[in-house]
C-alpha cells in the first residue's frame, strides 16, 4: 500500500486538509446521532419516523466507528502519522457548531417538519463534507481511506433521499 501524496499541494498542507476533514466528518456524525435521540426524546418523531431516524442514527455511529478505525491506522503509519488530537479537537468543535445550530433552527417550539428538514440539512451537509473528503483522500493512494470514505459517501447520500422523502411525506 503506497501512501504517497499526489498533489503539488505539500504533503504537509495535504495532511492538515486530511485531518481537518476527518474531524469535521466525525463531529458531524456524532452531532448526528445527538440530533435523532434529541428529536426523539422532545418527541418531534413518530412511529415510521422515529424508526428511519433510528436507522440512520445506527449508521452514523457505525460511520464513526469506520472513520476511528481508519484515524486509528493512519495515525500509526511513518508515511502520514495523522495527529489524532487535532482530529479529536476538530470534531468536537465541529460537534459543538452543527448542535447549535439544530438548537437555533428548532427554536423554542419546534415540530416535526421543522425536525424533519433539519435532519435534510444535516445529512445534505455530511453529503458535501464526504465528497470533499473523498476529493482530499485523492491526494493519497490509500486505498482503505478511500473505500471508506466512498462507501460512507455513499450511506449518506441515501439518508438524505430517505430524510427528503420523510419530510415530503409528513408535509402531505
Amino acid at each position: 500500500m503506497s501512501k504517497s501524496s499526489k498533489s503539488s499541494k505539500s504533503s504537509k498542507e495535504n495532511q492538515k486538509n486530511l485531518e481537518k476533514k476527518l474531524g469535521e466528518v466525525l463531529g458531524l456524525e456524532r452531532a448526528n446521532q445527538k440530533a435523532v435521540e434529541e428529536m426523539i426524546s422532545m418527541k418531534l418523531l413518530k412511529s415510521d419516523t422515529k424508526d428511519k431516524a433510528k436507522e440512520i442514527q445506527d449508521e452514523a455511529n457505525s460511520h464513526e466507528e469506520k472513520l476511528q478505525k481508519v484515524i486509528s491506522q493512519l495515525s500509526e503509519d511513518s508515511d502520514i502519522k495523522l495527529n489524532q488530537d487535532t482530529i479529536k479537537d476538530i470534531a468536537k468543535e465541529t460537534e459543538k457548531k452543527a448542535t447549535k445550530m439544530m438548537k437555533t433552527y428548532l427554536g423554542d417550539e419546534p415540530d416535526t417538519s421543522e425536525a424533519l428538514e433539519f435532519l435534510c440539512l444535516a445529512e445534505g451537509g455530511e453529503v458535501t463534507h464526504y465528497e470533499v473528503l473523498s476529493s482530499i483522500s485523492k491526494n493519497f493512494e490509500i486505498k482503505e481511506l478511500s473505500s471508506t470514505v466512498n462507501s460512507i459517501l455513499k450511506e449518506e447520500q441515501d439518508h438524505l433521499q430517505s430524510c427528503l422523502n420523510l419530510a415530503k411525506e409528513n408535509a402531505s
